[in-house]
């Protein structure tokens, strides 16, 4: 794969992770956003607050900084503050994810041959957007997860519905024939 439309894949992935998770959030009262399913477990506050923050610090000046800068406080990202709400976690939310597309898109195929350093680790580029789309889509799960198990009877599903997988399959089969008899 050239490296150029790797680097497009690669943000349409993270594309593809926001809006799920925007998506999956979408479903749920702002109440929901706070709620724990046990003492133990974060909230989609605390998840999107983390990511957020993972996010900004990663990607911020993504080349020439270590990807965990000193103003992050991640233990902070798992504490909700009395006056926080939904619209201040969105605002994070889309800050950080503008600093990260304004850094992917800024980066060139000879880039991806450069190194870049993590909490003192020293990381291929690659090897940095992947380990960090993974952090990514790991969060975005747990997202999915909470705001279906919230959302309840109320869910809407984010993928091809149960059930529905062959005829999802059989459209896709017949659009990719479509296409081809265009062509």
């Amino acid at each position: 794969m050239p490296d150029e439309e790797f680097l497009q894949r690669i943000i349409n992935e993270y594309r593809q992770h926001k809006q799920k998770a925007e998506n999956a959030l979408a479903q749920i009262a702002p109440e929901d956003w706070f709620r724990k399913i046990d003492q133990d477990a974060n909230s989609l506050a605390d998840l999107v607050r983390h990511l957020s923050g993972n996010l900004r610090s990663r990607w911020k000046d993504f080349l020439t900084s270590d990807g965990e800068k000193p103003d992050r406080h991640r233990d902070v990202e798992f504490e909700t503050l009395p006056s926080e709400s939904t619209g201040h976690l969105m605002a994070r939310w889309e800050s950080a994810w503008e600093i990260a597309f304004g850094e992917m898109n800024s980066l060139q195929p000879e880039d991806l041959s450069r190194t870049v350093v993590i909490r003192s680790e020293t990381h291929t580029v690659p090897q940095a957007i992947l380990r960090n789309l993974t952090h990514c889509a790991y969060h975005v799960g747990q997202i999915v997860l909470l705001t279906k198990h919230f959302a309840g009877s109320g869910w809407q599903t984010l993928s091809v519905p149960r059930g529905q997988s062959e005829s999802y399959n059989r459209n896709l089969r017949e659009e990719s024939l479509d296409q081809s008899t265009q062509l």
